[in-house]
């Protein structure tokens, strides 16, 4: 008896501790991510960033689970479940497919809009883009905590085109977004607005004879199987913010909100470094494959002639005057 007495304390302590990392585990945050492509893609490797850093600021257990390969369906799909706070917590977006919510967003991400990386990462770094971050937060419930994207958008083409002439008339995928069509009709295309997972077959059935997009994508979704020629319109940098459910957010203790703010900003300057980086190298190696063949594009001046006054009425009818402007006048 007096032995089994000895032993209650220890037993009772034994239980308490059980008790207590069996309730610490079922406290532990998840949260989850998704991505359209596999571990090699830029978009992949900001995430994984993205979420190292916030595990590091952060200090506490918590998990997160990467959908990987369009597993929870294409981008489009993400933003709308951030923004009913299910299934996607963070997720990289293009900003097209955020016009639903906001006019301003597939703004930041047009044709023509920079002159070159270093006047992009110059914008991006001025936070010029913050008004359209308020307003997709405010009609969406979704925040743009972070920007990667640096890829250089050009076209990849069934038949080899160099000229604005030779464009003429090209049936030519873009995405969702109204100043995409508007912009590549301003400059002599027939643009047409199909899902990113059905372009591959769009241009294998003569649908489409034309796509546009970086490297990332063109090496990523085999383009170069059906369209090996690149017209190097350079029409584009893209800016793919790092997205936060803002439904989510309000649901996690303050110093993981901290932690999720400056990792999303830390985690986009990664994503753009690599992508920007990496776009040069993955052309080249395709080229050297023989899967794909560059080809100089003469005329993109003129075609930058025609697109600025849409441009110009497009930030005008969406009330994006001022950021134009001062990104205009961003040296």
């Amino acid at each position: 008896m007096t032995g089994s007495r000895l032993l209650q304390p220890f037993f009772v302590a034994l239980v308490a501790a059980i008790s207590s990392v069996g309730s610490a585990q079922a406290q532990t945050i998840t949260l989850n991510g998704a991505v359209q492509f596999n571990d090699d893609h830029a978009f992949t490797k900001a995430l994984v960033k993205f979420e190292e850093l916030v595990t590091q600021y952060y200090g506490k257990p918590i998990n997160f689970t990467l959908h990987k390969n369009s597993a929870l369906g294409l981008e489009k799909q993400y933003f709308e479940y951030m923004a009913q706070g299910k299934a996607v917590d963070y997720g990289i977006v293009s900003p097209a497919h955020m016009s639903t919510f906001s006019k301003a967003a597939p703004f930041i991400d047009a044709p023509f809009l920079f002159r070159d990386l270093d006047h992009w990462n110059k914008v991006l770094d001025a936070d010029i883009l913050k008004p359209v971050a308020d307003e997709v937060a405010q009609k969406a419930e979704v925040m743009l905590i972070g920007y990667a994207g640096g890829g250089t958008r050009n076209i990849f083409i069934n038949k080899p085109m160099a000229s604005l002439e030779d464009i003429k008339g090209l049936k030519v995928r873009v995405q969702g977004a109204p100043i995409w069509s508007k912009t590549f009709q301003a400059a002599g295309m027939a643009p047409t607005v199909i899902a990113y997972n059905e372009v591959y077959n769009a241009i294998q059935n003569n649908v489409i004879s034309a796509g546009e997009n970086e490297a990332a994508g063109v090496e990523s979704m085999k383009f170069y199987e059906v369209a090996p020629n690149l017209a190097m319109t350079q029409h584009a940098i893209t800016i793919r913010p790092i997205c936060f459910s803002a439904k989510t957010f309000k649901t996690l203790p303050k110093d993981l909100q901290d932690a999720v703010m400056k990792a999303g900003k830390e985690a986009g300057a990664y994503g753009r470094k690599v992508e920007s980086s990496e776009d040069e190298e993955k052309l080249v190696t395709l080229e050297k494959a023989g899967k794909l063949k560059r080809i100089a594009f003469n005329g993109r001046d003129e075609m930058k002639k025609r697109v600025d006054p849409v441009m110009e009425a497009y930030a005008k009818e969406i009330g994006a005057d001022d950021i134009l402007k001062k990104i205009n006048a961003t040296k």
